[in-house]
């Protein structure tokens, strides 16, 4: 949820790579209610890391703004709960 400070990410897609804009951020693996138990991911002084629940490999990507995704629908918005259509 980009929009309360800490990006949370998904893998619906099921892609093997998501690359991230910010080092600290949320894994939830999928969108709810399939998401696992939301972990928080800080990269420190690395450039990539493999979630432990759901084996997402995230890469760092300075290119992209700290609220930001690549693929782009792999960021979980807050609206996703309430708002089904808005995915």
């Amino acid at each position: 949820m980009a929009d309360q400070g800490v990006p949370h990410i998904h893998n619906d897609p099921g892609v093997p790579v998501i690359h991230v804009g910010s080092k600290e951020f949320m894994c939830i693996g999928a969108t709810p209610p399939l998401d696992h138990p939301h972990v928080f991911i800080d990269m420190g002084y690395e450039t990539e890391v493999v979630c432990s629940y759901c084996s997402t490999l995230f890469k760092y990507d300075p290119s992209l703004k700290a609220n930001e995704a690549r693929p782009a629908e792999c960021l979980w918005h807050n609206s996703f709960a309430t708002d089904p259509a808005s995915r």
